[in-house]
């Protein structure tokens, strides 16, 4: 009889090349997986940058149809190109040009009632052969529509009957088998968002436009107020003066937690920043800081930004860098008012 001992159990257990090659094949997988959707982002941009080169005149032509229309846009589509539809009726509402989206299929049970005469129709398909969207050719005829086709196929029925036609066709979906509507659902939206954009320009949609139909948002929110509005100022902010010892502007810092203090003259104009990071710098650079100065240690010369300035403006400054700035002293002419603080921009305001 066999005796089965530590050998035999030892004998059981996954020997460590077993346990590498498993783990090489777990690597090997994932970097498929990367390598498989970053190919769909840069199938997409493809789409997008061919779909670019190739706008023309028609956008113009689009714009002047529901320029021409004093009332709103109904927007349809069926399936994936219905929910694109979706998203450009919000985009259309939310910037300007009041529209609504009737679902094709819908339509034919008595949801066509939402058209009203010669309203312009903006109808989006991929293949440009969608059978619901063709059986409301008639009807939308009858009530004098015109028709605008973000489609997929320009050699369609579907773009033989529209008034203009936005060409959104791509040489391949973004998925391996190329069935997938990808690539042609972001090149229809893109088109969307450019006619959405034209519109906006042609009517001088302004930021304060935007704000008074986003009042209850974050985007709403950074156009209605200003920086003055959120920001901190008097015996909020620790302010110090260049020849302060580090120690106390370490202490003042503490005490009003920031994360900067400003460094002034007496009249109040700034001369300097210290961050919370040029603090960590100092402790990393020298073994004894009492000698170190404010002075020695600020940023001269920082990114500032007015009181008078958006809550927007504000986030963009400081956002769109290669490094995020996480504090804004608040500067009008020649004297610091406070300090402005990037999480204050996400605060909900006061009266929310």
């Amino acid at each position: 009889m066999q005796k089965v001992g530590r050998k035999s159990q030892a004998n059981s257990r996954p020997c460590y090349s077993t346990r590498v090659e498993a783990g090489a094949t777990q690597r090997s997988e994932k970097s498929k997986l990367l390598a498989a959707a970053r190919s769909v982002l840069e199938t997409e941009a493809q789409a997008l940058h061919t779909a670019s080169a190739r706008l023309d005149t028609n956008l113009i032509l689009a714009v002047e149809v529901i320029l021409a229309h004093p009332g709103k846009v109904v927007v349809t589509g069926l399936g994936k190109s219905g929910y694109v539809g979706r998203k450009l009726t919000a985009t259309l509402q939310s910037t300007g040009t009041p529209s609504v989206f009737l679902h094709p299929s819908e339509a034919a049970h008595g949801d066509l009632g939402v058209c009203q005469s010669a309203d312009p129709v903006i109808m989006i398909s991929k293949s440009g052969a969608t059978a619901e969207l063709l059986n409301l050719l008639d009807p939308l005829r009858h009530l004098g529509c015109r028709m605008i086709g973000i489609l997929g196929n320009i050699a369609s029925p579907l773009a033989a009957a529209m008034d203009v036609v936005l060409d959104a066709s791509v040489q391949r979906e973004a998925d391996p088998q190329g069935f997938t509507p990808t690539a042609s659902s972001v090149v229809a939206l893109a088109l969307g968002h450019a006619l959405a954009v034209a519109l906006m320009e042609a009517r001088g949609f302004s930021a304060e436009d935007f704000s008074r139909l986003h009042g209850g948002g974050q985007l709403g929110r950074n156009l209605r107020m200003y920086v003055r509005d959120v920001m901190h100022r008097g015996a909020e902010v620790a302010w110090v003066a260049p020849d302060d010892p580090l120690k106390r502007v370490v202490i003042e810092m503490s005490r009003r937690p920031l994360g900067a203090a400003c460094v002034i003259s007496p009249d109040f104009a700034l001369l300097g920043l210290i961050t919370d990071g040029d603090v960590r710098r100092a402790l990393e650079q020298h073994d004894d800081i009492r000698t170190l100065r404010a002075a020695g240690v600020m940023t001269r010369r920082p990114v500032t930004v007015s009181p008078d300035a958006l809550v927007h403006d504000a986030l963009r400054l400081m956002e769109d860098r290669p490094s995020q700035i996480s504090v804004l002293p608040v500067v009008e002419g020649e004297r610091c008012e406070g300090l402005l603080r990037l999480h204050d921009l996400y605060r909900p305001s006061p009266d929310a």
